[in-house]
């Protein structure tokens, strides 16, 4: 049962994976004794303190100056915790994803425990998290291309709130047949090349590779060939990284898909060759939390669905986010008159 929870653990205090193409650490900063990120130290210290109970049967110090119930009743909390957390697949890894475990696993006990919890990890409260649709995304247009699922994405892939570069094993049953002979033989000489440490040739067959539309990534201690997709999310426009809450729009999304591994459905491809898709990422729609979360808009002009028109109204009623502002410039429009100024 330790063993268990102490594998969940160490996967949620993993280092997202590093390739050897775009990919890299998050380089957000390391705190503490923890030496974890500031997004994922209250996720890890809540995994660690399960593990520990598992162990010992003892709740963490300091967690009555939280609460108000017993220490009995504390141990009874960290029991039905430890079993969810086990339970989980895959375990939590965003605050988000562990303050909805701890709330959904304690529904029943008084809220005034549950948030001391939360407060005492420094998680989301109850009314800060952003209620999700259950279930899929609104139902899907005619025009659905193909469905991608991709290797784990990295915080560098993301270029703004609203597009990624994601890549896809060759291994795929789609992308399988799709490589071209030349691709499969530069990997192929690639890896010769660094075996006999000619590593002036293995870079000239990387960068072949890359210009073709691939990459080679180093994923636990592995190398896979993948190619290359750049993704526009269909349906929402965030803020340009210049405009307000730009910045907010591509942390939110970093958030969200960092070292997750994604569905993705293909419609269209735009006029800069990035595809337009429907992002999911552990079931989450992402387009939906972006949307609720006020750094998105719906982008009328190519998506008339109206579920993502209800969730845009809800966070402006809600000023939330860029609806902070009374008339929030439209990112169209900014990138309109950039054009007109040049």
């Amino acid at each position: 049962m330790g063993n268990a929870l102490r594998f969940l653990y160490g996967q949620c205090c993993s280092e997202p994976p590093t390739t050897t193409t775009t990919y890299g650490s998050a380089g957000d900063q390391q705190l503490g004794h923890h030496g974890v990120s500031s997004t994922s130290v209250g996720v890890s210290a809540l995994a660690q303190h399960l593990y520990h109970f598992e162990i010992t049967s003892q709740v963490p110090e300091g967690l009555s100056e939280h609460v108000s119930s017993s220490k009995k009743a504390q141990s009874n909390w960290y029991k039905k915790l430890s079993k969810a957390w086990r339970e989980s697949k895959p375990p939590p890894k965003t605050p988000e994803e562990a303050s909805r475990l701890v709330i959904r696993t304690l529904q029943r006990h008084q809220r005034p425990d549950i948030e001391g919890i939360l407060s005492f990890y420094g998680l989301p409260l109850p009314h800060s998290l952003v209620e999700l649709t259950a279930g899929d995304a609104p139902p899907l247009a005619d025009g659905l291309k193909f469905e991608l699922h991709t290797l784990p994405v990295d915080a560098r892939a993301v270029a703004d709130g609203d597009t990624v570069t994601v890549y896809v094993s060759t291994s795929d049953a789609r992308e399988s047949s799709r490589v071209p002979q030349e691709v499969h033989m530069a990997a192929v000489e690639r890896n010769e090349a660094r075996a006999h440490k000619n590593y002036t040739k293995a870079d000239a067959l990387q960068k072949q590779i890359k210009d073709a539309g691939y990459g080679v990534l180093h994923i636990n201690n592995e190398e896979i060939l993948a190619r290359k997709y750049r993704i526009r999310l269909r349906g929402i426009d965030a803020p340009e990284s210049a405009m307000p809450y730009g910045k907010e729009a591509k942390d939110e999304l970093v958030k969200i898909i960092d070292g997750k591994c994604l569905k993705i459905l293909i419609f269209d491809e735009d006029q800069y060759g990035r595809f337009v898709g429907d992002i999911y990422c552990n079931g989450i729609f992402v387009q939906e939390l972006m949307l609720k979360k006020g750094l998105a808009w719906h982008y009328t002009a190519y998506d008339k669905r109206p579920e993502l028109e209800k969730w845009e109204k809800s966070a402006r009623a809600k000023r939330i986010g860029l609806w902070a502002s009374s008339n929030p410039e439209m990112p169209w429009e900014w990138r309109k008159n950039r054009r007109e100024h040049r």
